[in-house]
């Protein structure tokens, strides 16, 4: 084995254990569970080209990092930010209008907890990682300008020194504590208040989403209306309306859900962005559930106080979600987690 092979191989070996902690950071920063594997590839083949050239004055994790932070913010200076409705700056929709597609924005994705970390051994570690991916966090950092936004995750979710954050963004400690202070004021600004809800238990939990799936798979939208916060929000990229309060959403599912009654839609349930979430399958001509949408939900102790439905198919794959059901439900509702 030549020398320059057994330090590729070594970097590879090395370099494997840090690819999901990676892909959440590459996917703080842009917002998109796609762009993220793509910059994550990037940053690989960059170190892997590099490494040689590699000294070891930092560790191998912050080095990867640094080159992380640098692909993505590359790939930013020729994309927009990724909103979700809430954040095009619109008011609450009325349910009855016609719902309208935004095809030319590059929606908010949702990214699956096990891509991202997020399921660990640590109890501690668990809610420390799945607060840092939660969807009302990822929306308000597009807010942002990019190397704001690489400022912030670096120094508040990686704890990185601003000494550390001056040298990868080539400026000074004091634009670095400059720049942190307007950061943190912007998304003090944009997050929205529900995000600082208590959390409901595990047994909650449990409880509230097995009336969840009961409620949508037996299409009862009184008992859907009930499970919801008065203030519930609901949105449903990539259509650019969304809806606020328990009564319109309410309205919304019985004007504009094509489901043809019970037994029509199928959930089986996910975790996505640190938090519960649920495939949604619809029954087709064919008499099968295909699928349909992924609905991300923030849960509170008794009631479900946002959801996010994205209707992006592709997500079901990045799930590892077939895209039709079997005949039988895999799971019982019983042991939705």
């Amino acid at each position: 084995m030549s020398t320059d092979k057994a330090v590729k191989d070594d970097f590879l070996r090395q370099a494997a254990p840090y690819r999901r902690e990676l892909l959440a950071h590459c996917y703080r920063m842009l917002g998109s569970v796609h762009d993220a594997e793509d910059q994550v590839q990037e940053t690989y083949l960059r170190a892997w080209r590099s490494y040689d050239g590699f000294e070891g004055r930092s560790s191998l994790r912050t080095w990867l990092h640094r080159i992380a932070t640098r692909t993505c913010l590359t790939a930013l200076e020729s994309r927009g930010r990724r909103p979700l409705p809430t954040g095009l700056g619109e008011p609450s929709a009325d349910p009855y209008d016609a719902l309208v597609e935004g095809s030319e924005v590059p929606w908010l994705e949702p990214i699956p907890d096990a891509m991202a970390g997020a399921e660990h051994a640590d109890p501690a570690a668990i809610v420390t990682s799945r607060e840092s991916i939660r969807l009302a966090l990822i929306a308000a950092l597009q807010h942002l300008p990019p190397r704001h936004r690489a400022v912030l995750i670096l120094r508040d979710v990686l704890k990185w020194r601003a000494a550390e954050v001056a040298e990868i963004l080539d400026t000074t400690t004091t634009a670095v504590n400059s720049v942190l202070q307007r950061a943190r004021a912007r998304l003090d600004e944009v997050t929205p208040s529900q995000a600082d809800l208590a959390e409901p238990t595990s047994a909650e939990e449990r409880a509230l989403l097995a009336r969840y799936v009961r409620a949508f798979e037996e299409y009862d939208v009184a008992a859907i209306v009930e499970l919801l916060t008065a203030d519930a929000v609901w949105e449903m990229p990539p259509y650019t309306g969304w809806y606020q309060g328990a009564e319109k959403i309410g309205r919304l599912i019985g004007a504009q859900c094509p489901a043809d009654g019970p037994g029509a839609m199928r959930l089986v349930p996910v975790r996505a962005n640190g938090r519960p979430a649920f495939a949604v399958y619809l029954r087709a001509a064919d008499g099968a559930h295909h699928a349909f949408a992924l609905q991300v939900l923030t849960p509170t102790p008794t009631r479900v106080a946002h959801v996010a439905m994205f209707f992006d198919l592709r997500l079901f794959t990045t799930f590892g979600l077939p895209a039709v059901l079997p005949a039988t439900p895999a799971r019982p509702i019983a042991s939705v987690p």
